[in-house]
Order: structure tokens, then C-alpha cells, then sequence
């Protein structure tokens, strides 16, 4: 597995999502196998190395500094997770570190303790990159230091996380001392030399596949020393441990030259969409049918990530507001005159009592209008865009077989309206018939959080089959002078979100709040009515587009995923019929 062979195989799956994470993983795990370079008959064998850490620690006993240690064997029906290479032997972590706690008696330092500089007090948080982190670090008075009865740092000592984030671990390469919190213990090599090769080992696979058998099963991870002191550990021998060291930081090196490229790869991408999009967002009359062929022929080079296409179905719902989308007929009849027509039509309603009569809406004054609009367009209060509005059902509504369904906000997903609600209202409630839905209803979400307040979907269900809850309010289009399509649409773009939305927005209690008043007095540019219908077919063809571009994205990562999966395992398996034949040699 060489530099060369590497890059060769990257070269095929260099888009795949956790590509380099995954090399960086197959180079940790053949090296603790024994796999990334060959093994020399002349070093010493690891089980001789096993005896010098056992005699240092014998040593360390006699000398008062470490307390006598029970020596841990395997049993004769152990079984390990890998054959050992020639000149390896099988350990336990016991043998190769003694094992520090944190001070866990009343002297434990509390919040209380903390100052603004002295003994640095590491915990978990800390433990960034296999480096102990300085950011954030809290501090305790030398004399709570010398007060503690253990848990107290040296340099080389290495420090593994036993609670909450469950394997981070870190060397200690200071010289000033420091202590550990009670969730982390320290490991102090019997053999300092030993420690670089310890470290890949609890970076590995093997190591978290240990983690694995005393997982306790509970919600926040935990693991005792005692846990800790029974992982097994396959020891190269010293020399060999050097050459698995240099071989690993050469491949990682590599790795991260990949990565950057492959950053600076993405970040020209991002480049070149973000500013496509920029400029079909803020168009250029001159330039701007030659901006959107140019986005339109390189959609797939500019989406190759979800957000990306996220991003495009924004600008795709813009343009479709700013009349860019479709062209305008010179013939059609102006939108100002659907105005007029909705007004009748709800004046119609009024005299046959079926709608109460609302006060009239504040003309529209040229000041107020958000961006600019074709000539046969018109900009239109929400109100007067639709029949009425309507608050839904405050009756409190319960999991039920039998019943009318009641939609709330989490119905609301995309732009549409969807059902699965189990809750629901009897069919003898005060409020039915009156709240049914109609098809072709809009729902506005009043309240929400403050990113999702304003969201609106459009009921395409049956009729007089579901009501809605309070906190919606229902948008009765007119189906004979608007496109309901159109107007969803239009309320589920982004500059409507940014300049009739969030600037309305009133936080309480949590929540956030859009009022049904400040809605009917939002604006919304409208288009003459067949050019409403030509607005949401074309908004249907690109979005089908975009829908295509995720499910080819999805597709894409899935193949190279499993071109990943079989190139890794051809190298592993070239790795292996080498270790074969150097053996038959």
C-alpha cells in the first residue's frame, strides 16, 4: 500500500463523501495489523520488549513510585481479533501504561475553584486532535493542585476520555503540570518510545472495536479503567513500531494534500455557483439571458452537493417573482384587472353571507413595492390577492380511529400540505363545517420557531375531509381569477420569506409570531393569469430538474461508496498475497 497505489486509487473515488476519511482510517488499521510494512526477522521480537516494559515496572515498584500492579493474561480461550504478524505478541493495556485517575475525593475542584490562570485543569472538551487545546482552558490555584491525590499530568503521559466522548484521547506534550477532570484517566507508558505507535493504536478501529464490548448500553457512554486495563493491544516490535510510524505519517502527509486540494476544489465550485446564483438573483437586463444559459448548461458541474441544489430551487422561485422565468404577453390582460375580478367576487361572497366583510387594505404605493416587476404585473396585498383568510380550530383535538383530522404546522413541508395526523376533532364540533379545507386552500404557519414562522403549503386533499389547528391560517384563493400553484409559489420565495416575513416577526413565550393581520397586509406580485399558469408549469419542469440532479447526487455517492468499499478491499487483499509470498520466500 504506497504512496503511488494510493493516489491511484483515489484518483476513482475522489468525490465520494468520506473518501479521505476512510483512507485515513484503512492506513490506521493496516498499520496496527501489521500490514503497512514488512517485518524484519532482525528486530527484536515484541515479546521481549513485553519483559523490559514488565521489568520497568517491577523496577518503578521497588523504587516507591508506582504500587504493585496484578499482571492480566489472556486466557488459553481468548480470542483475538487478528492473527499476529511474525514478531508481534498480544498485550494487554495494562502492560503497556499505568493507569492514573482523576482526584475523585472532596478535593475534586469544582466551578468554584476556578481562577483565570495557574494549574491548568483539563477535561474532555480539551482533547482536540489528539492535542491537548489551551482554548477554554480552566485553571486551578497550585495549592488545590498539590492538594489533589492524583490525576496529575507529566509530559509524554497520555490522556484517554472514559465518559461522554468515549475514546477521544491526546498526548500531553507540555512541561508545565496540569491535572485531568474525573472523566479522563491518564496513560502512563511503561515505555516512552512505545508511545507514537500506542497512539495510532487508540486512533484505530481496533481500539474503538473494543469500546464496543463494554459499551454499557445507557445513554451517556462510559468505561472504567478497570474496562480500559483488558483492551488487547497488538505490539510490533520497537523497530518495527518506527517504521509503521513513518510509513503512517508519510500516508497521512499525502492525505492531507488530497484534502486540500479537494477543499480548493469545492471552494472554486461554491465559487462559481454562488455567483451564477448572484446573478440570477439580482439580474442584469443585458446580460441576464446569457447568465441563466450559462447556469441552465452547467448544472451539473455546480451541483454537487444537496445544499447546492437547495440553493438553485431558492433562485429558480425568485426568478419565477420577478417575472425572469417565462415570457411576458404583450396581449394578456394587465394583473391590475384580477384585482378587480377577486374584489367582485369576494363582494359576492359578503351579500350571500358566507364571508364576513373586511376593512379595506391600504393601497400599495410605489415605495413599498420589494423589487422591481414586469409592466402587465401588479403588486397585490395577500388579502386582496385572495377571497378571506381564516384561523383554524382552537378545539383541543385527541389520537383518535374516528373523526375529522386536523393538520397543524407540521404539515406544512416544502411548499405542500401533507396528512398522516392521528389527532383528531369530532364530526359534531361547532367549528365544522366551516373550517373544512377546500382543495386548493393555502395554510400559513403563524407561529413556529423563528426559521420556520411563515412557512405556507397548498392542501391538495380531498374536500370537507380535514380541518386545520389555530396556530394556521387558511388563504381561500379565487379559482377562477388566480392560480392557487402561483400564489404558493409565491409566498414560498425567498425574497417574500426576507422582505414580508422576518421583518414581521414578534417573538413570545419561545415561539415566534406572524400575525394574520400583518399577512393580509404582505405584498405579493402578480402576474396576468395565464402567465401564472406558464409561471408554475415552468416552475414544475425545473424543479422535476433539481429532483433529478438529488436523486443522481444520491445515485453518484452510492456507487462511489461501494467503488470505495472494493478498491479498499482489493488493496487490502494485494496486501495480503504480499505477506504470502514474502513469507513463502
Amino acid at each position: 500500500m504506497n504512496a503511488e497505489r494510493l493516489l491511484q486509487h483515489y484518483e476513482k473515488i475522489a468525490d465520494a463523501p468520506d473518501a479521505i476519511a476512510r483512507l485515513r482510517r484503512f492506513i490506521l488499521d493496516l498499520a496496527v495489523r501489521g500490514k503497512l510494512v514488512p517485518q524484519d526477522s532482525g528486530d527484536e521480537p515484541a515479546c521481549q520488549l513485553l519483559a523490559k516494559m514488565r521489568k520497568e515496572r517491577q523496577r518503578q515498584v521497588e523504587l516507591g513510585t508506582l504500587r504493585r500492579a496484578t499482571v492480566i493474561e489472556f486466557g488459553a480461550d481468548h480470542v483475538f481479533q487478528f492473527e499476529e504478524p511474525k514478531g508481534w505478541c498480544w498485550v494487554t493495556a495494562n502492560d503497556v501504561w499505568e493507569f492514573e485517575n482523576g482526584d475523585r475525593s472532596k478535593n475534586y475542584p469544582s466551578r468554584d475553584h476556578f481562577i483565570s490562570d495557574g494549574v491548568p485543569f483539563v477535561n474532555a472538551g480539551h482533547l482536540m486532535n489528539e492535542r491537548v487545546s489551551f482554548d477554554g482552558m480552566n485553571y486551578i490555584s497550585e495549592e488545590k493542585f498539590n492538594n489533589l491525590s492524583g490525576g496529575k499530568l507529566r509530559k509524554g503521559d497520555q490522556i484517554y476520555c472514559l465518559r461522554g466522548s468515549l475514546g477521544k484521547h491526546a498526548v500531553y506534550s507540555f512541561d508545565r503540570p496540569a491535572a485531568i477532570a474525573s472523566s479522563l484517566v491518564i496513560l502512563r507508558p511503561m515505555l516512552s518510545e512505545s508511545v507514537p505507535f500506542l497512539k495510532l493504536y487508540l486512533s484505530s478501529d481496533i481500539a474503538f472495536s473494543m469500546l464496543k464490548r463494554y459499551d454499557n448500553g445507557t445513554a451517556q457512554p462510559n468505561l472504567s479503567s478497570a474496562n480500559l486495563k483488558l483492551f488487547e493491544i497488538p505490539l510490533p516490535p520497537l523497530a518495527e513500531q518506527y517504521r509503521i510510524v513513518a510509513k503512517v505519517d508519510e500516508l497521512m502527509a499525502l492525505c492531507d494534500e488530497l484534502e486540500a486540494a479537494r477543499t480548493e476544489r469545492e471552494a472554486k465550485r461554491d465559487r462559481l455557483a454562488a455567483s451564477s446564483v448572484a446573478r440570477l438573483n439580482n439580474p442584469d437586463p443585458e446580460t441576464f439571458r446569457d447568465d441563466a444559459r450559462f447556469a441552465l448548461d452547467a448544472l451539473q458541474a455546480l451541483t454537487a452537493r444537496p445544499n447546492q441544489i437547495k440553493q438553485l430551487r431558492q433562485t429558480i422561485l425568485n426568478l419565477a417573482v420577478r417575472g425572469k422565468l417565462v415570457p411576458q404577453d404583450p396581449s394578456a390582460e394587465p394583473a391590475e384587472e384580477l384585482l378587480k375580478r377577486i374584489a367582485a367576487e369576494r363582494d359576492s361572497l359578503v351579500r350571500q353571507k358566507e364571508i364576513r366583510r373586511d376593512a379595506p387594505l391600504e393601497p400599495v404605493s410605489a415605495r413599498d413595492c420589494p423589487h422591481v416587476i414586469p409592466s402587465s404585473w401588479t403588486w397585490g396585498r395577500v388579502g386582496d390577492a385572495v377571497l378571506f383568510t381564516q384561523y383554524g380550530t382552537s378545539q383541543k383535538s385527541h389520537v383518535s380511529q374516528s373523526g375529522v383530522p386536523v393538520l397543524t404546522m407540521g404539515n406544512i413541508q416544502d411548499g405542500s400540505v401533507i396528512w398522516g395526523n392521528d389527532k383528531r376533532i369530532p364530526e359534531s364540533s361547532d367549528d365544522l363545517p366551516a373550517l373544512y379545507l377546500k382543495k386548493f386552500d393555502l395554510l400559513y404557519n403563524r407561529t413556529n420557531s423563528a426559521e420556520l414562522v411563515g412557512k405556507t403549503g397548498i392542501y391538495l386533499g380531498q374536500s370537507e375531509a380535514r380541518t386545520f389547528a389555530s396556530y394556521l391560517i387558511r388563504l381561500r384563493p379565487s379559482l377562477s381569477y388566480s392560480d392557487p400553484l402561483y400564489l404558493n409559489v409565491a409566498m414560498n420565495a425567498p425574497c417574500f420569506r426576507e422582505t414580508q416575513i422576518v421583518p414581521f416577526i414578534k417573538k413570545q413565550t419561545g415561539q415566534a409570531n406572524v400575525s394574520g393581520s400583518a399577512l393580509k397586509n404582505m405584498l405579493i406580485p402578480l402576474p396576468p393569469l395565464a402567465e401564472q399558469h406558464r409561471i408554475v408549469a415552468k416552475v414544475d419542469d425545473l424543479m422535476a430538474i433539481c429532483d433529478q440532479l438529488e436523486t443522481g447526487l444520491t445515485s453518484a455517492d452510492e456507487t462511489r461508496k461501494k467503488l470505495l468499499d472494493a478498491l479498499l478491499a482489493e488493496a487490502l487483499a494485494l496486501v495480503e498475497t504480499a505477506a504470502l509470498q514474502e513469507a513463502a520466500e
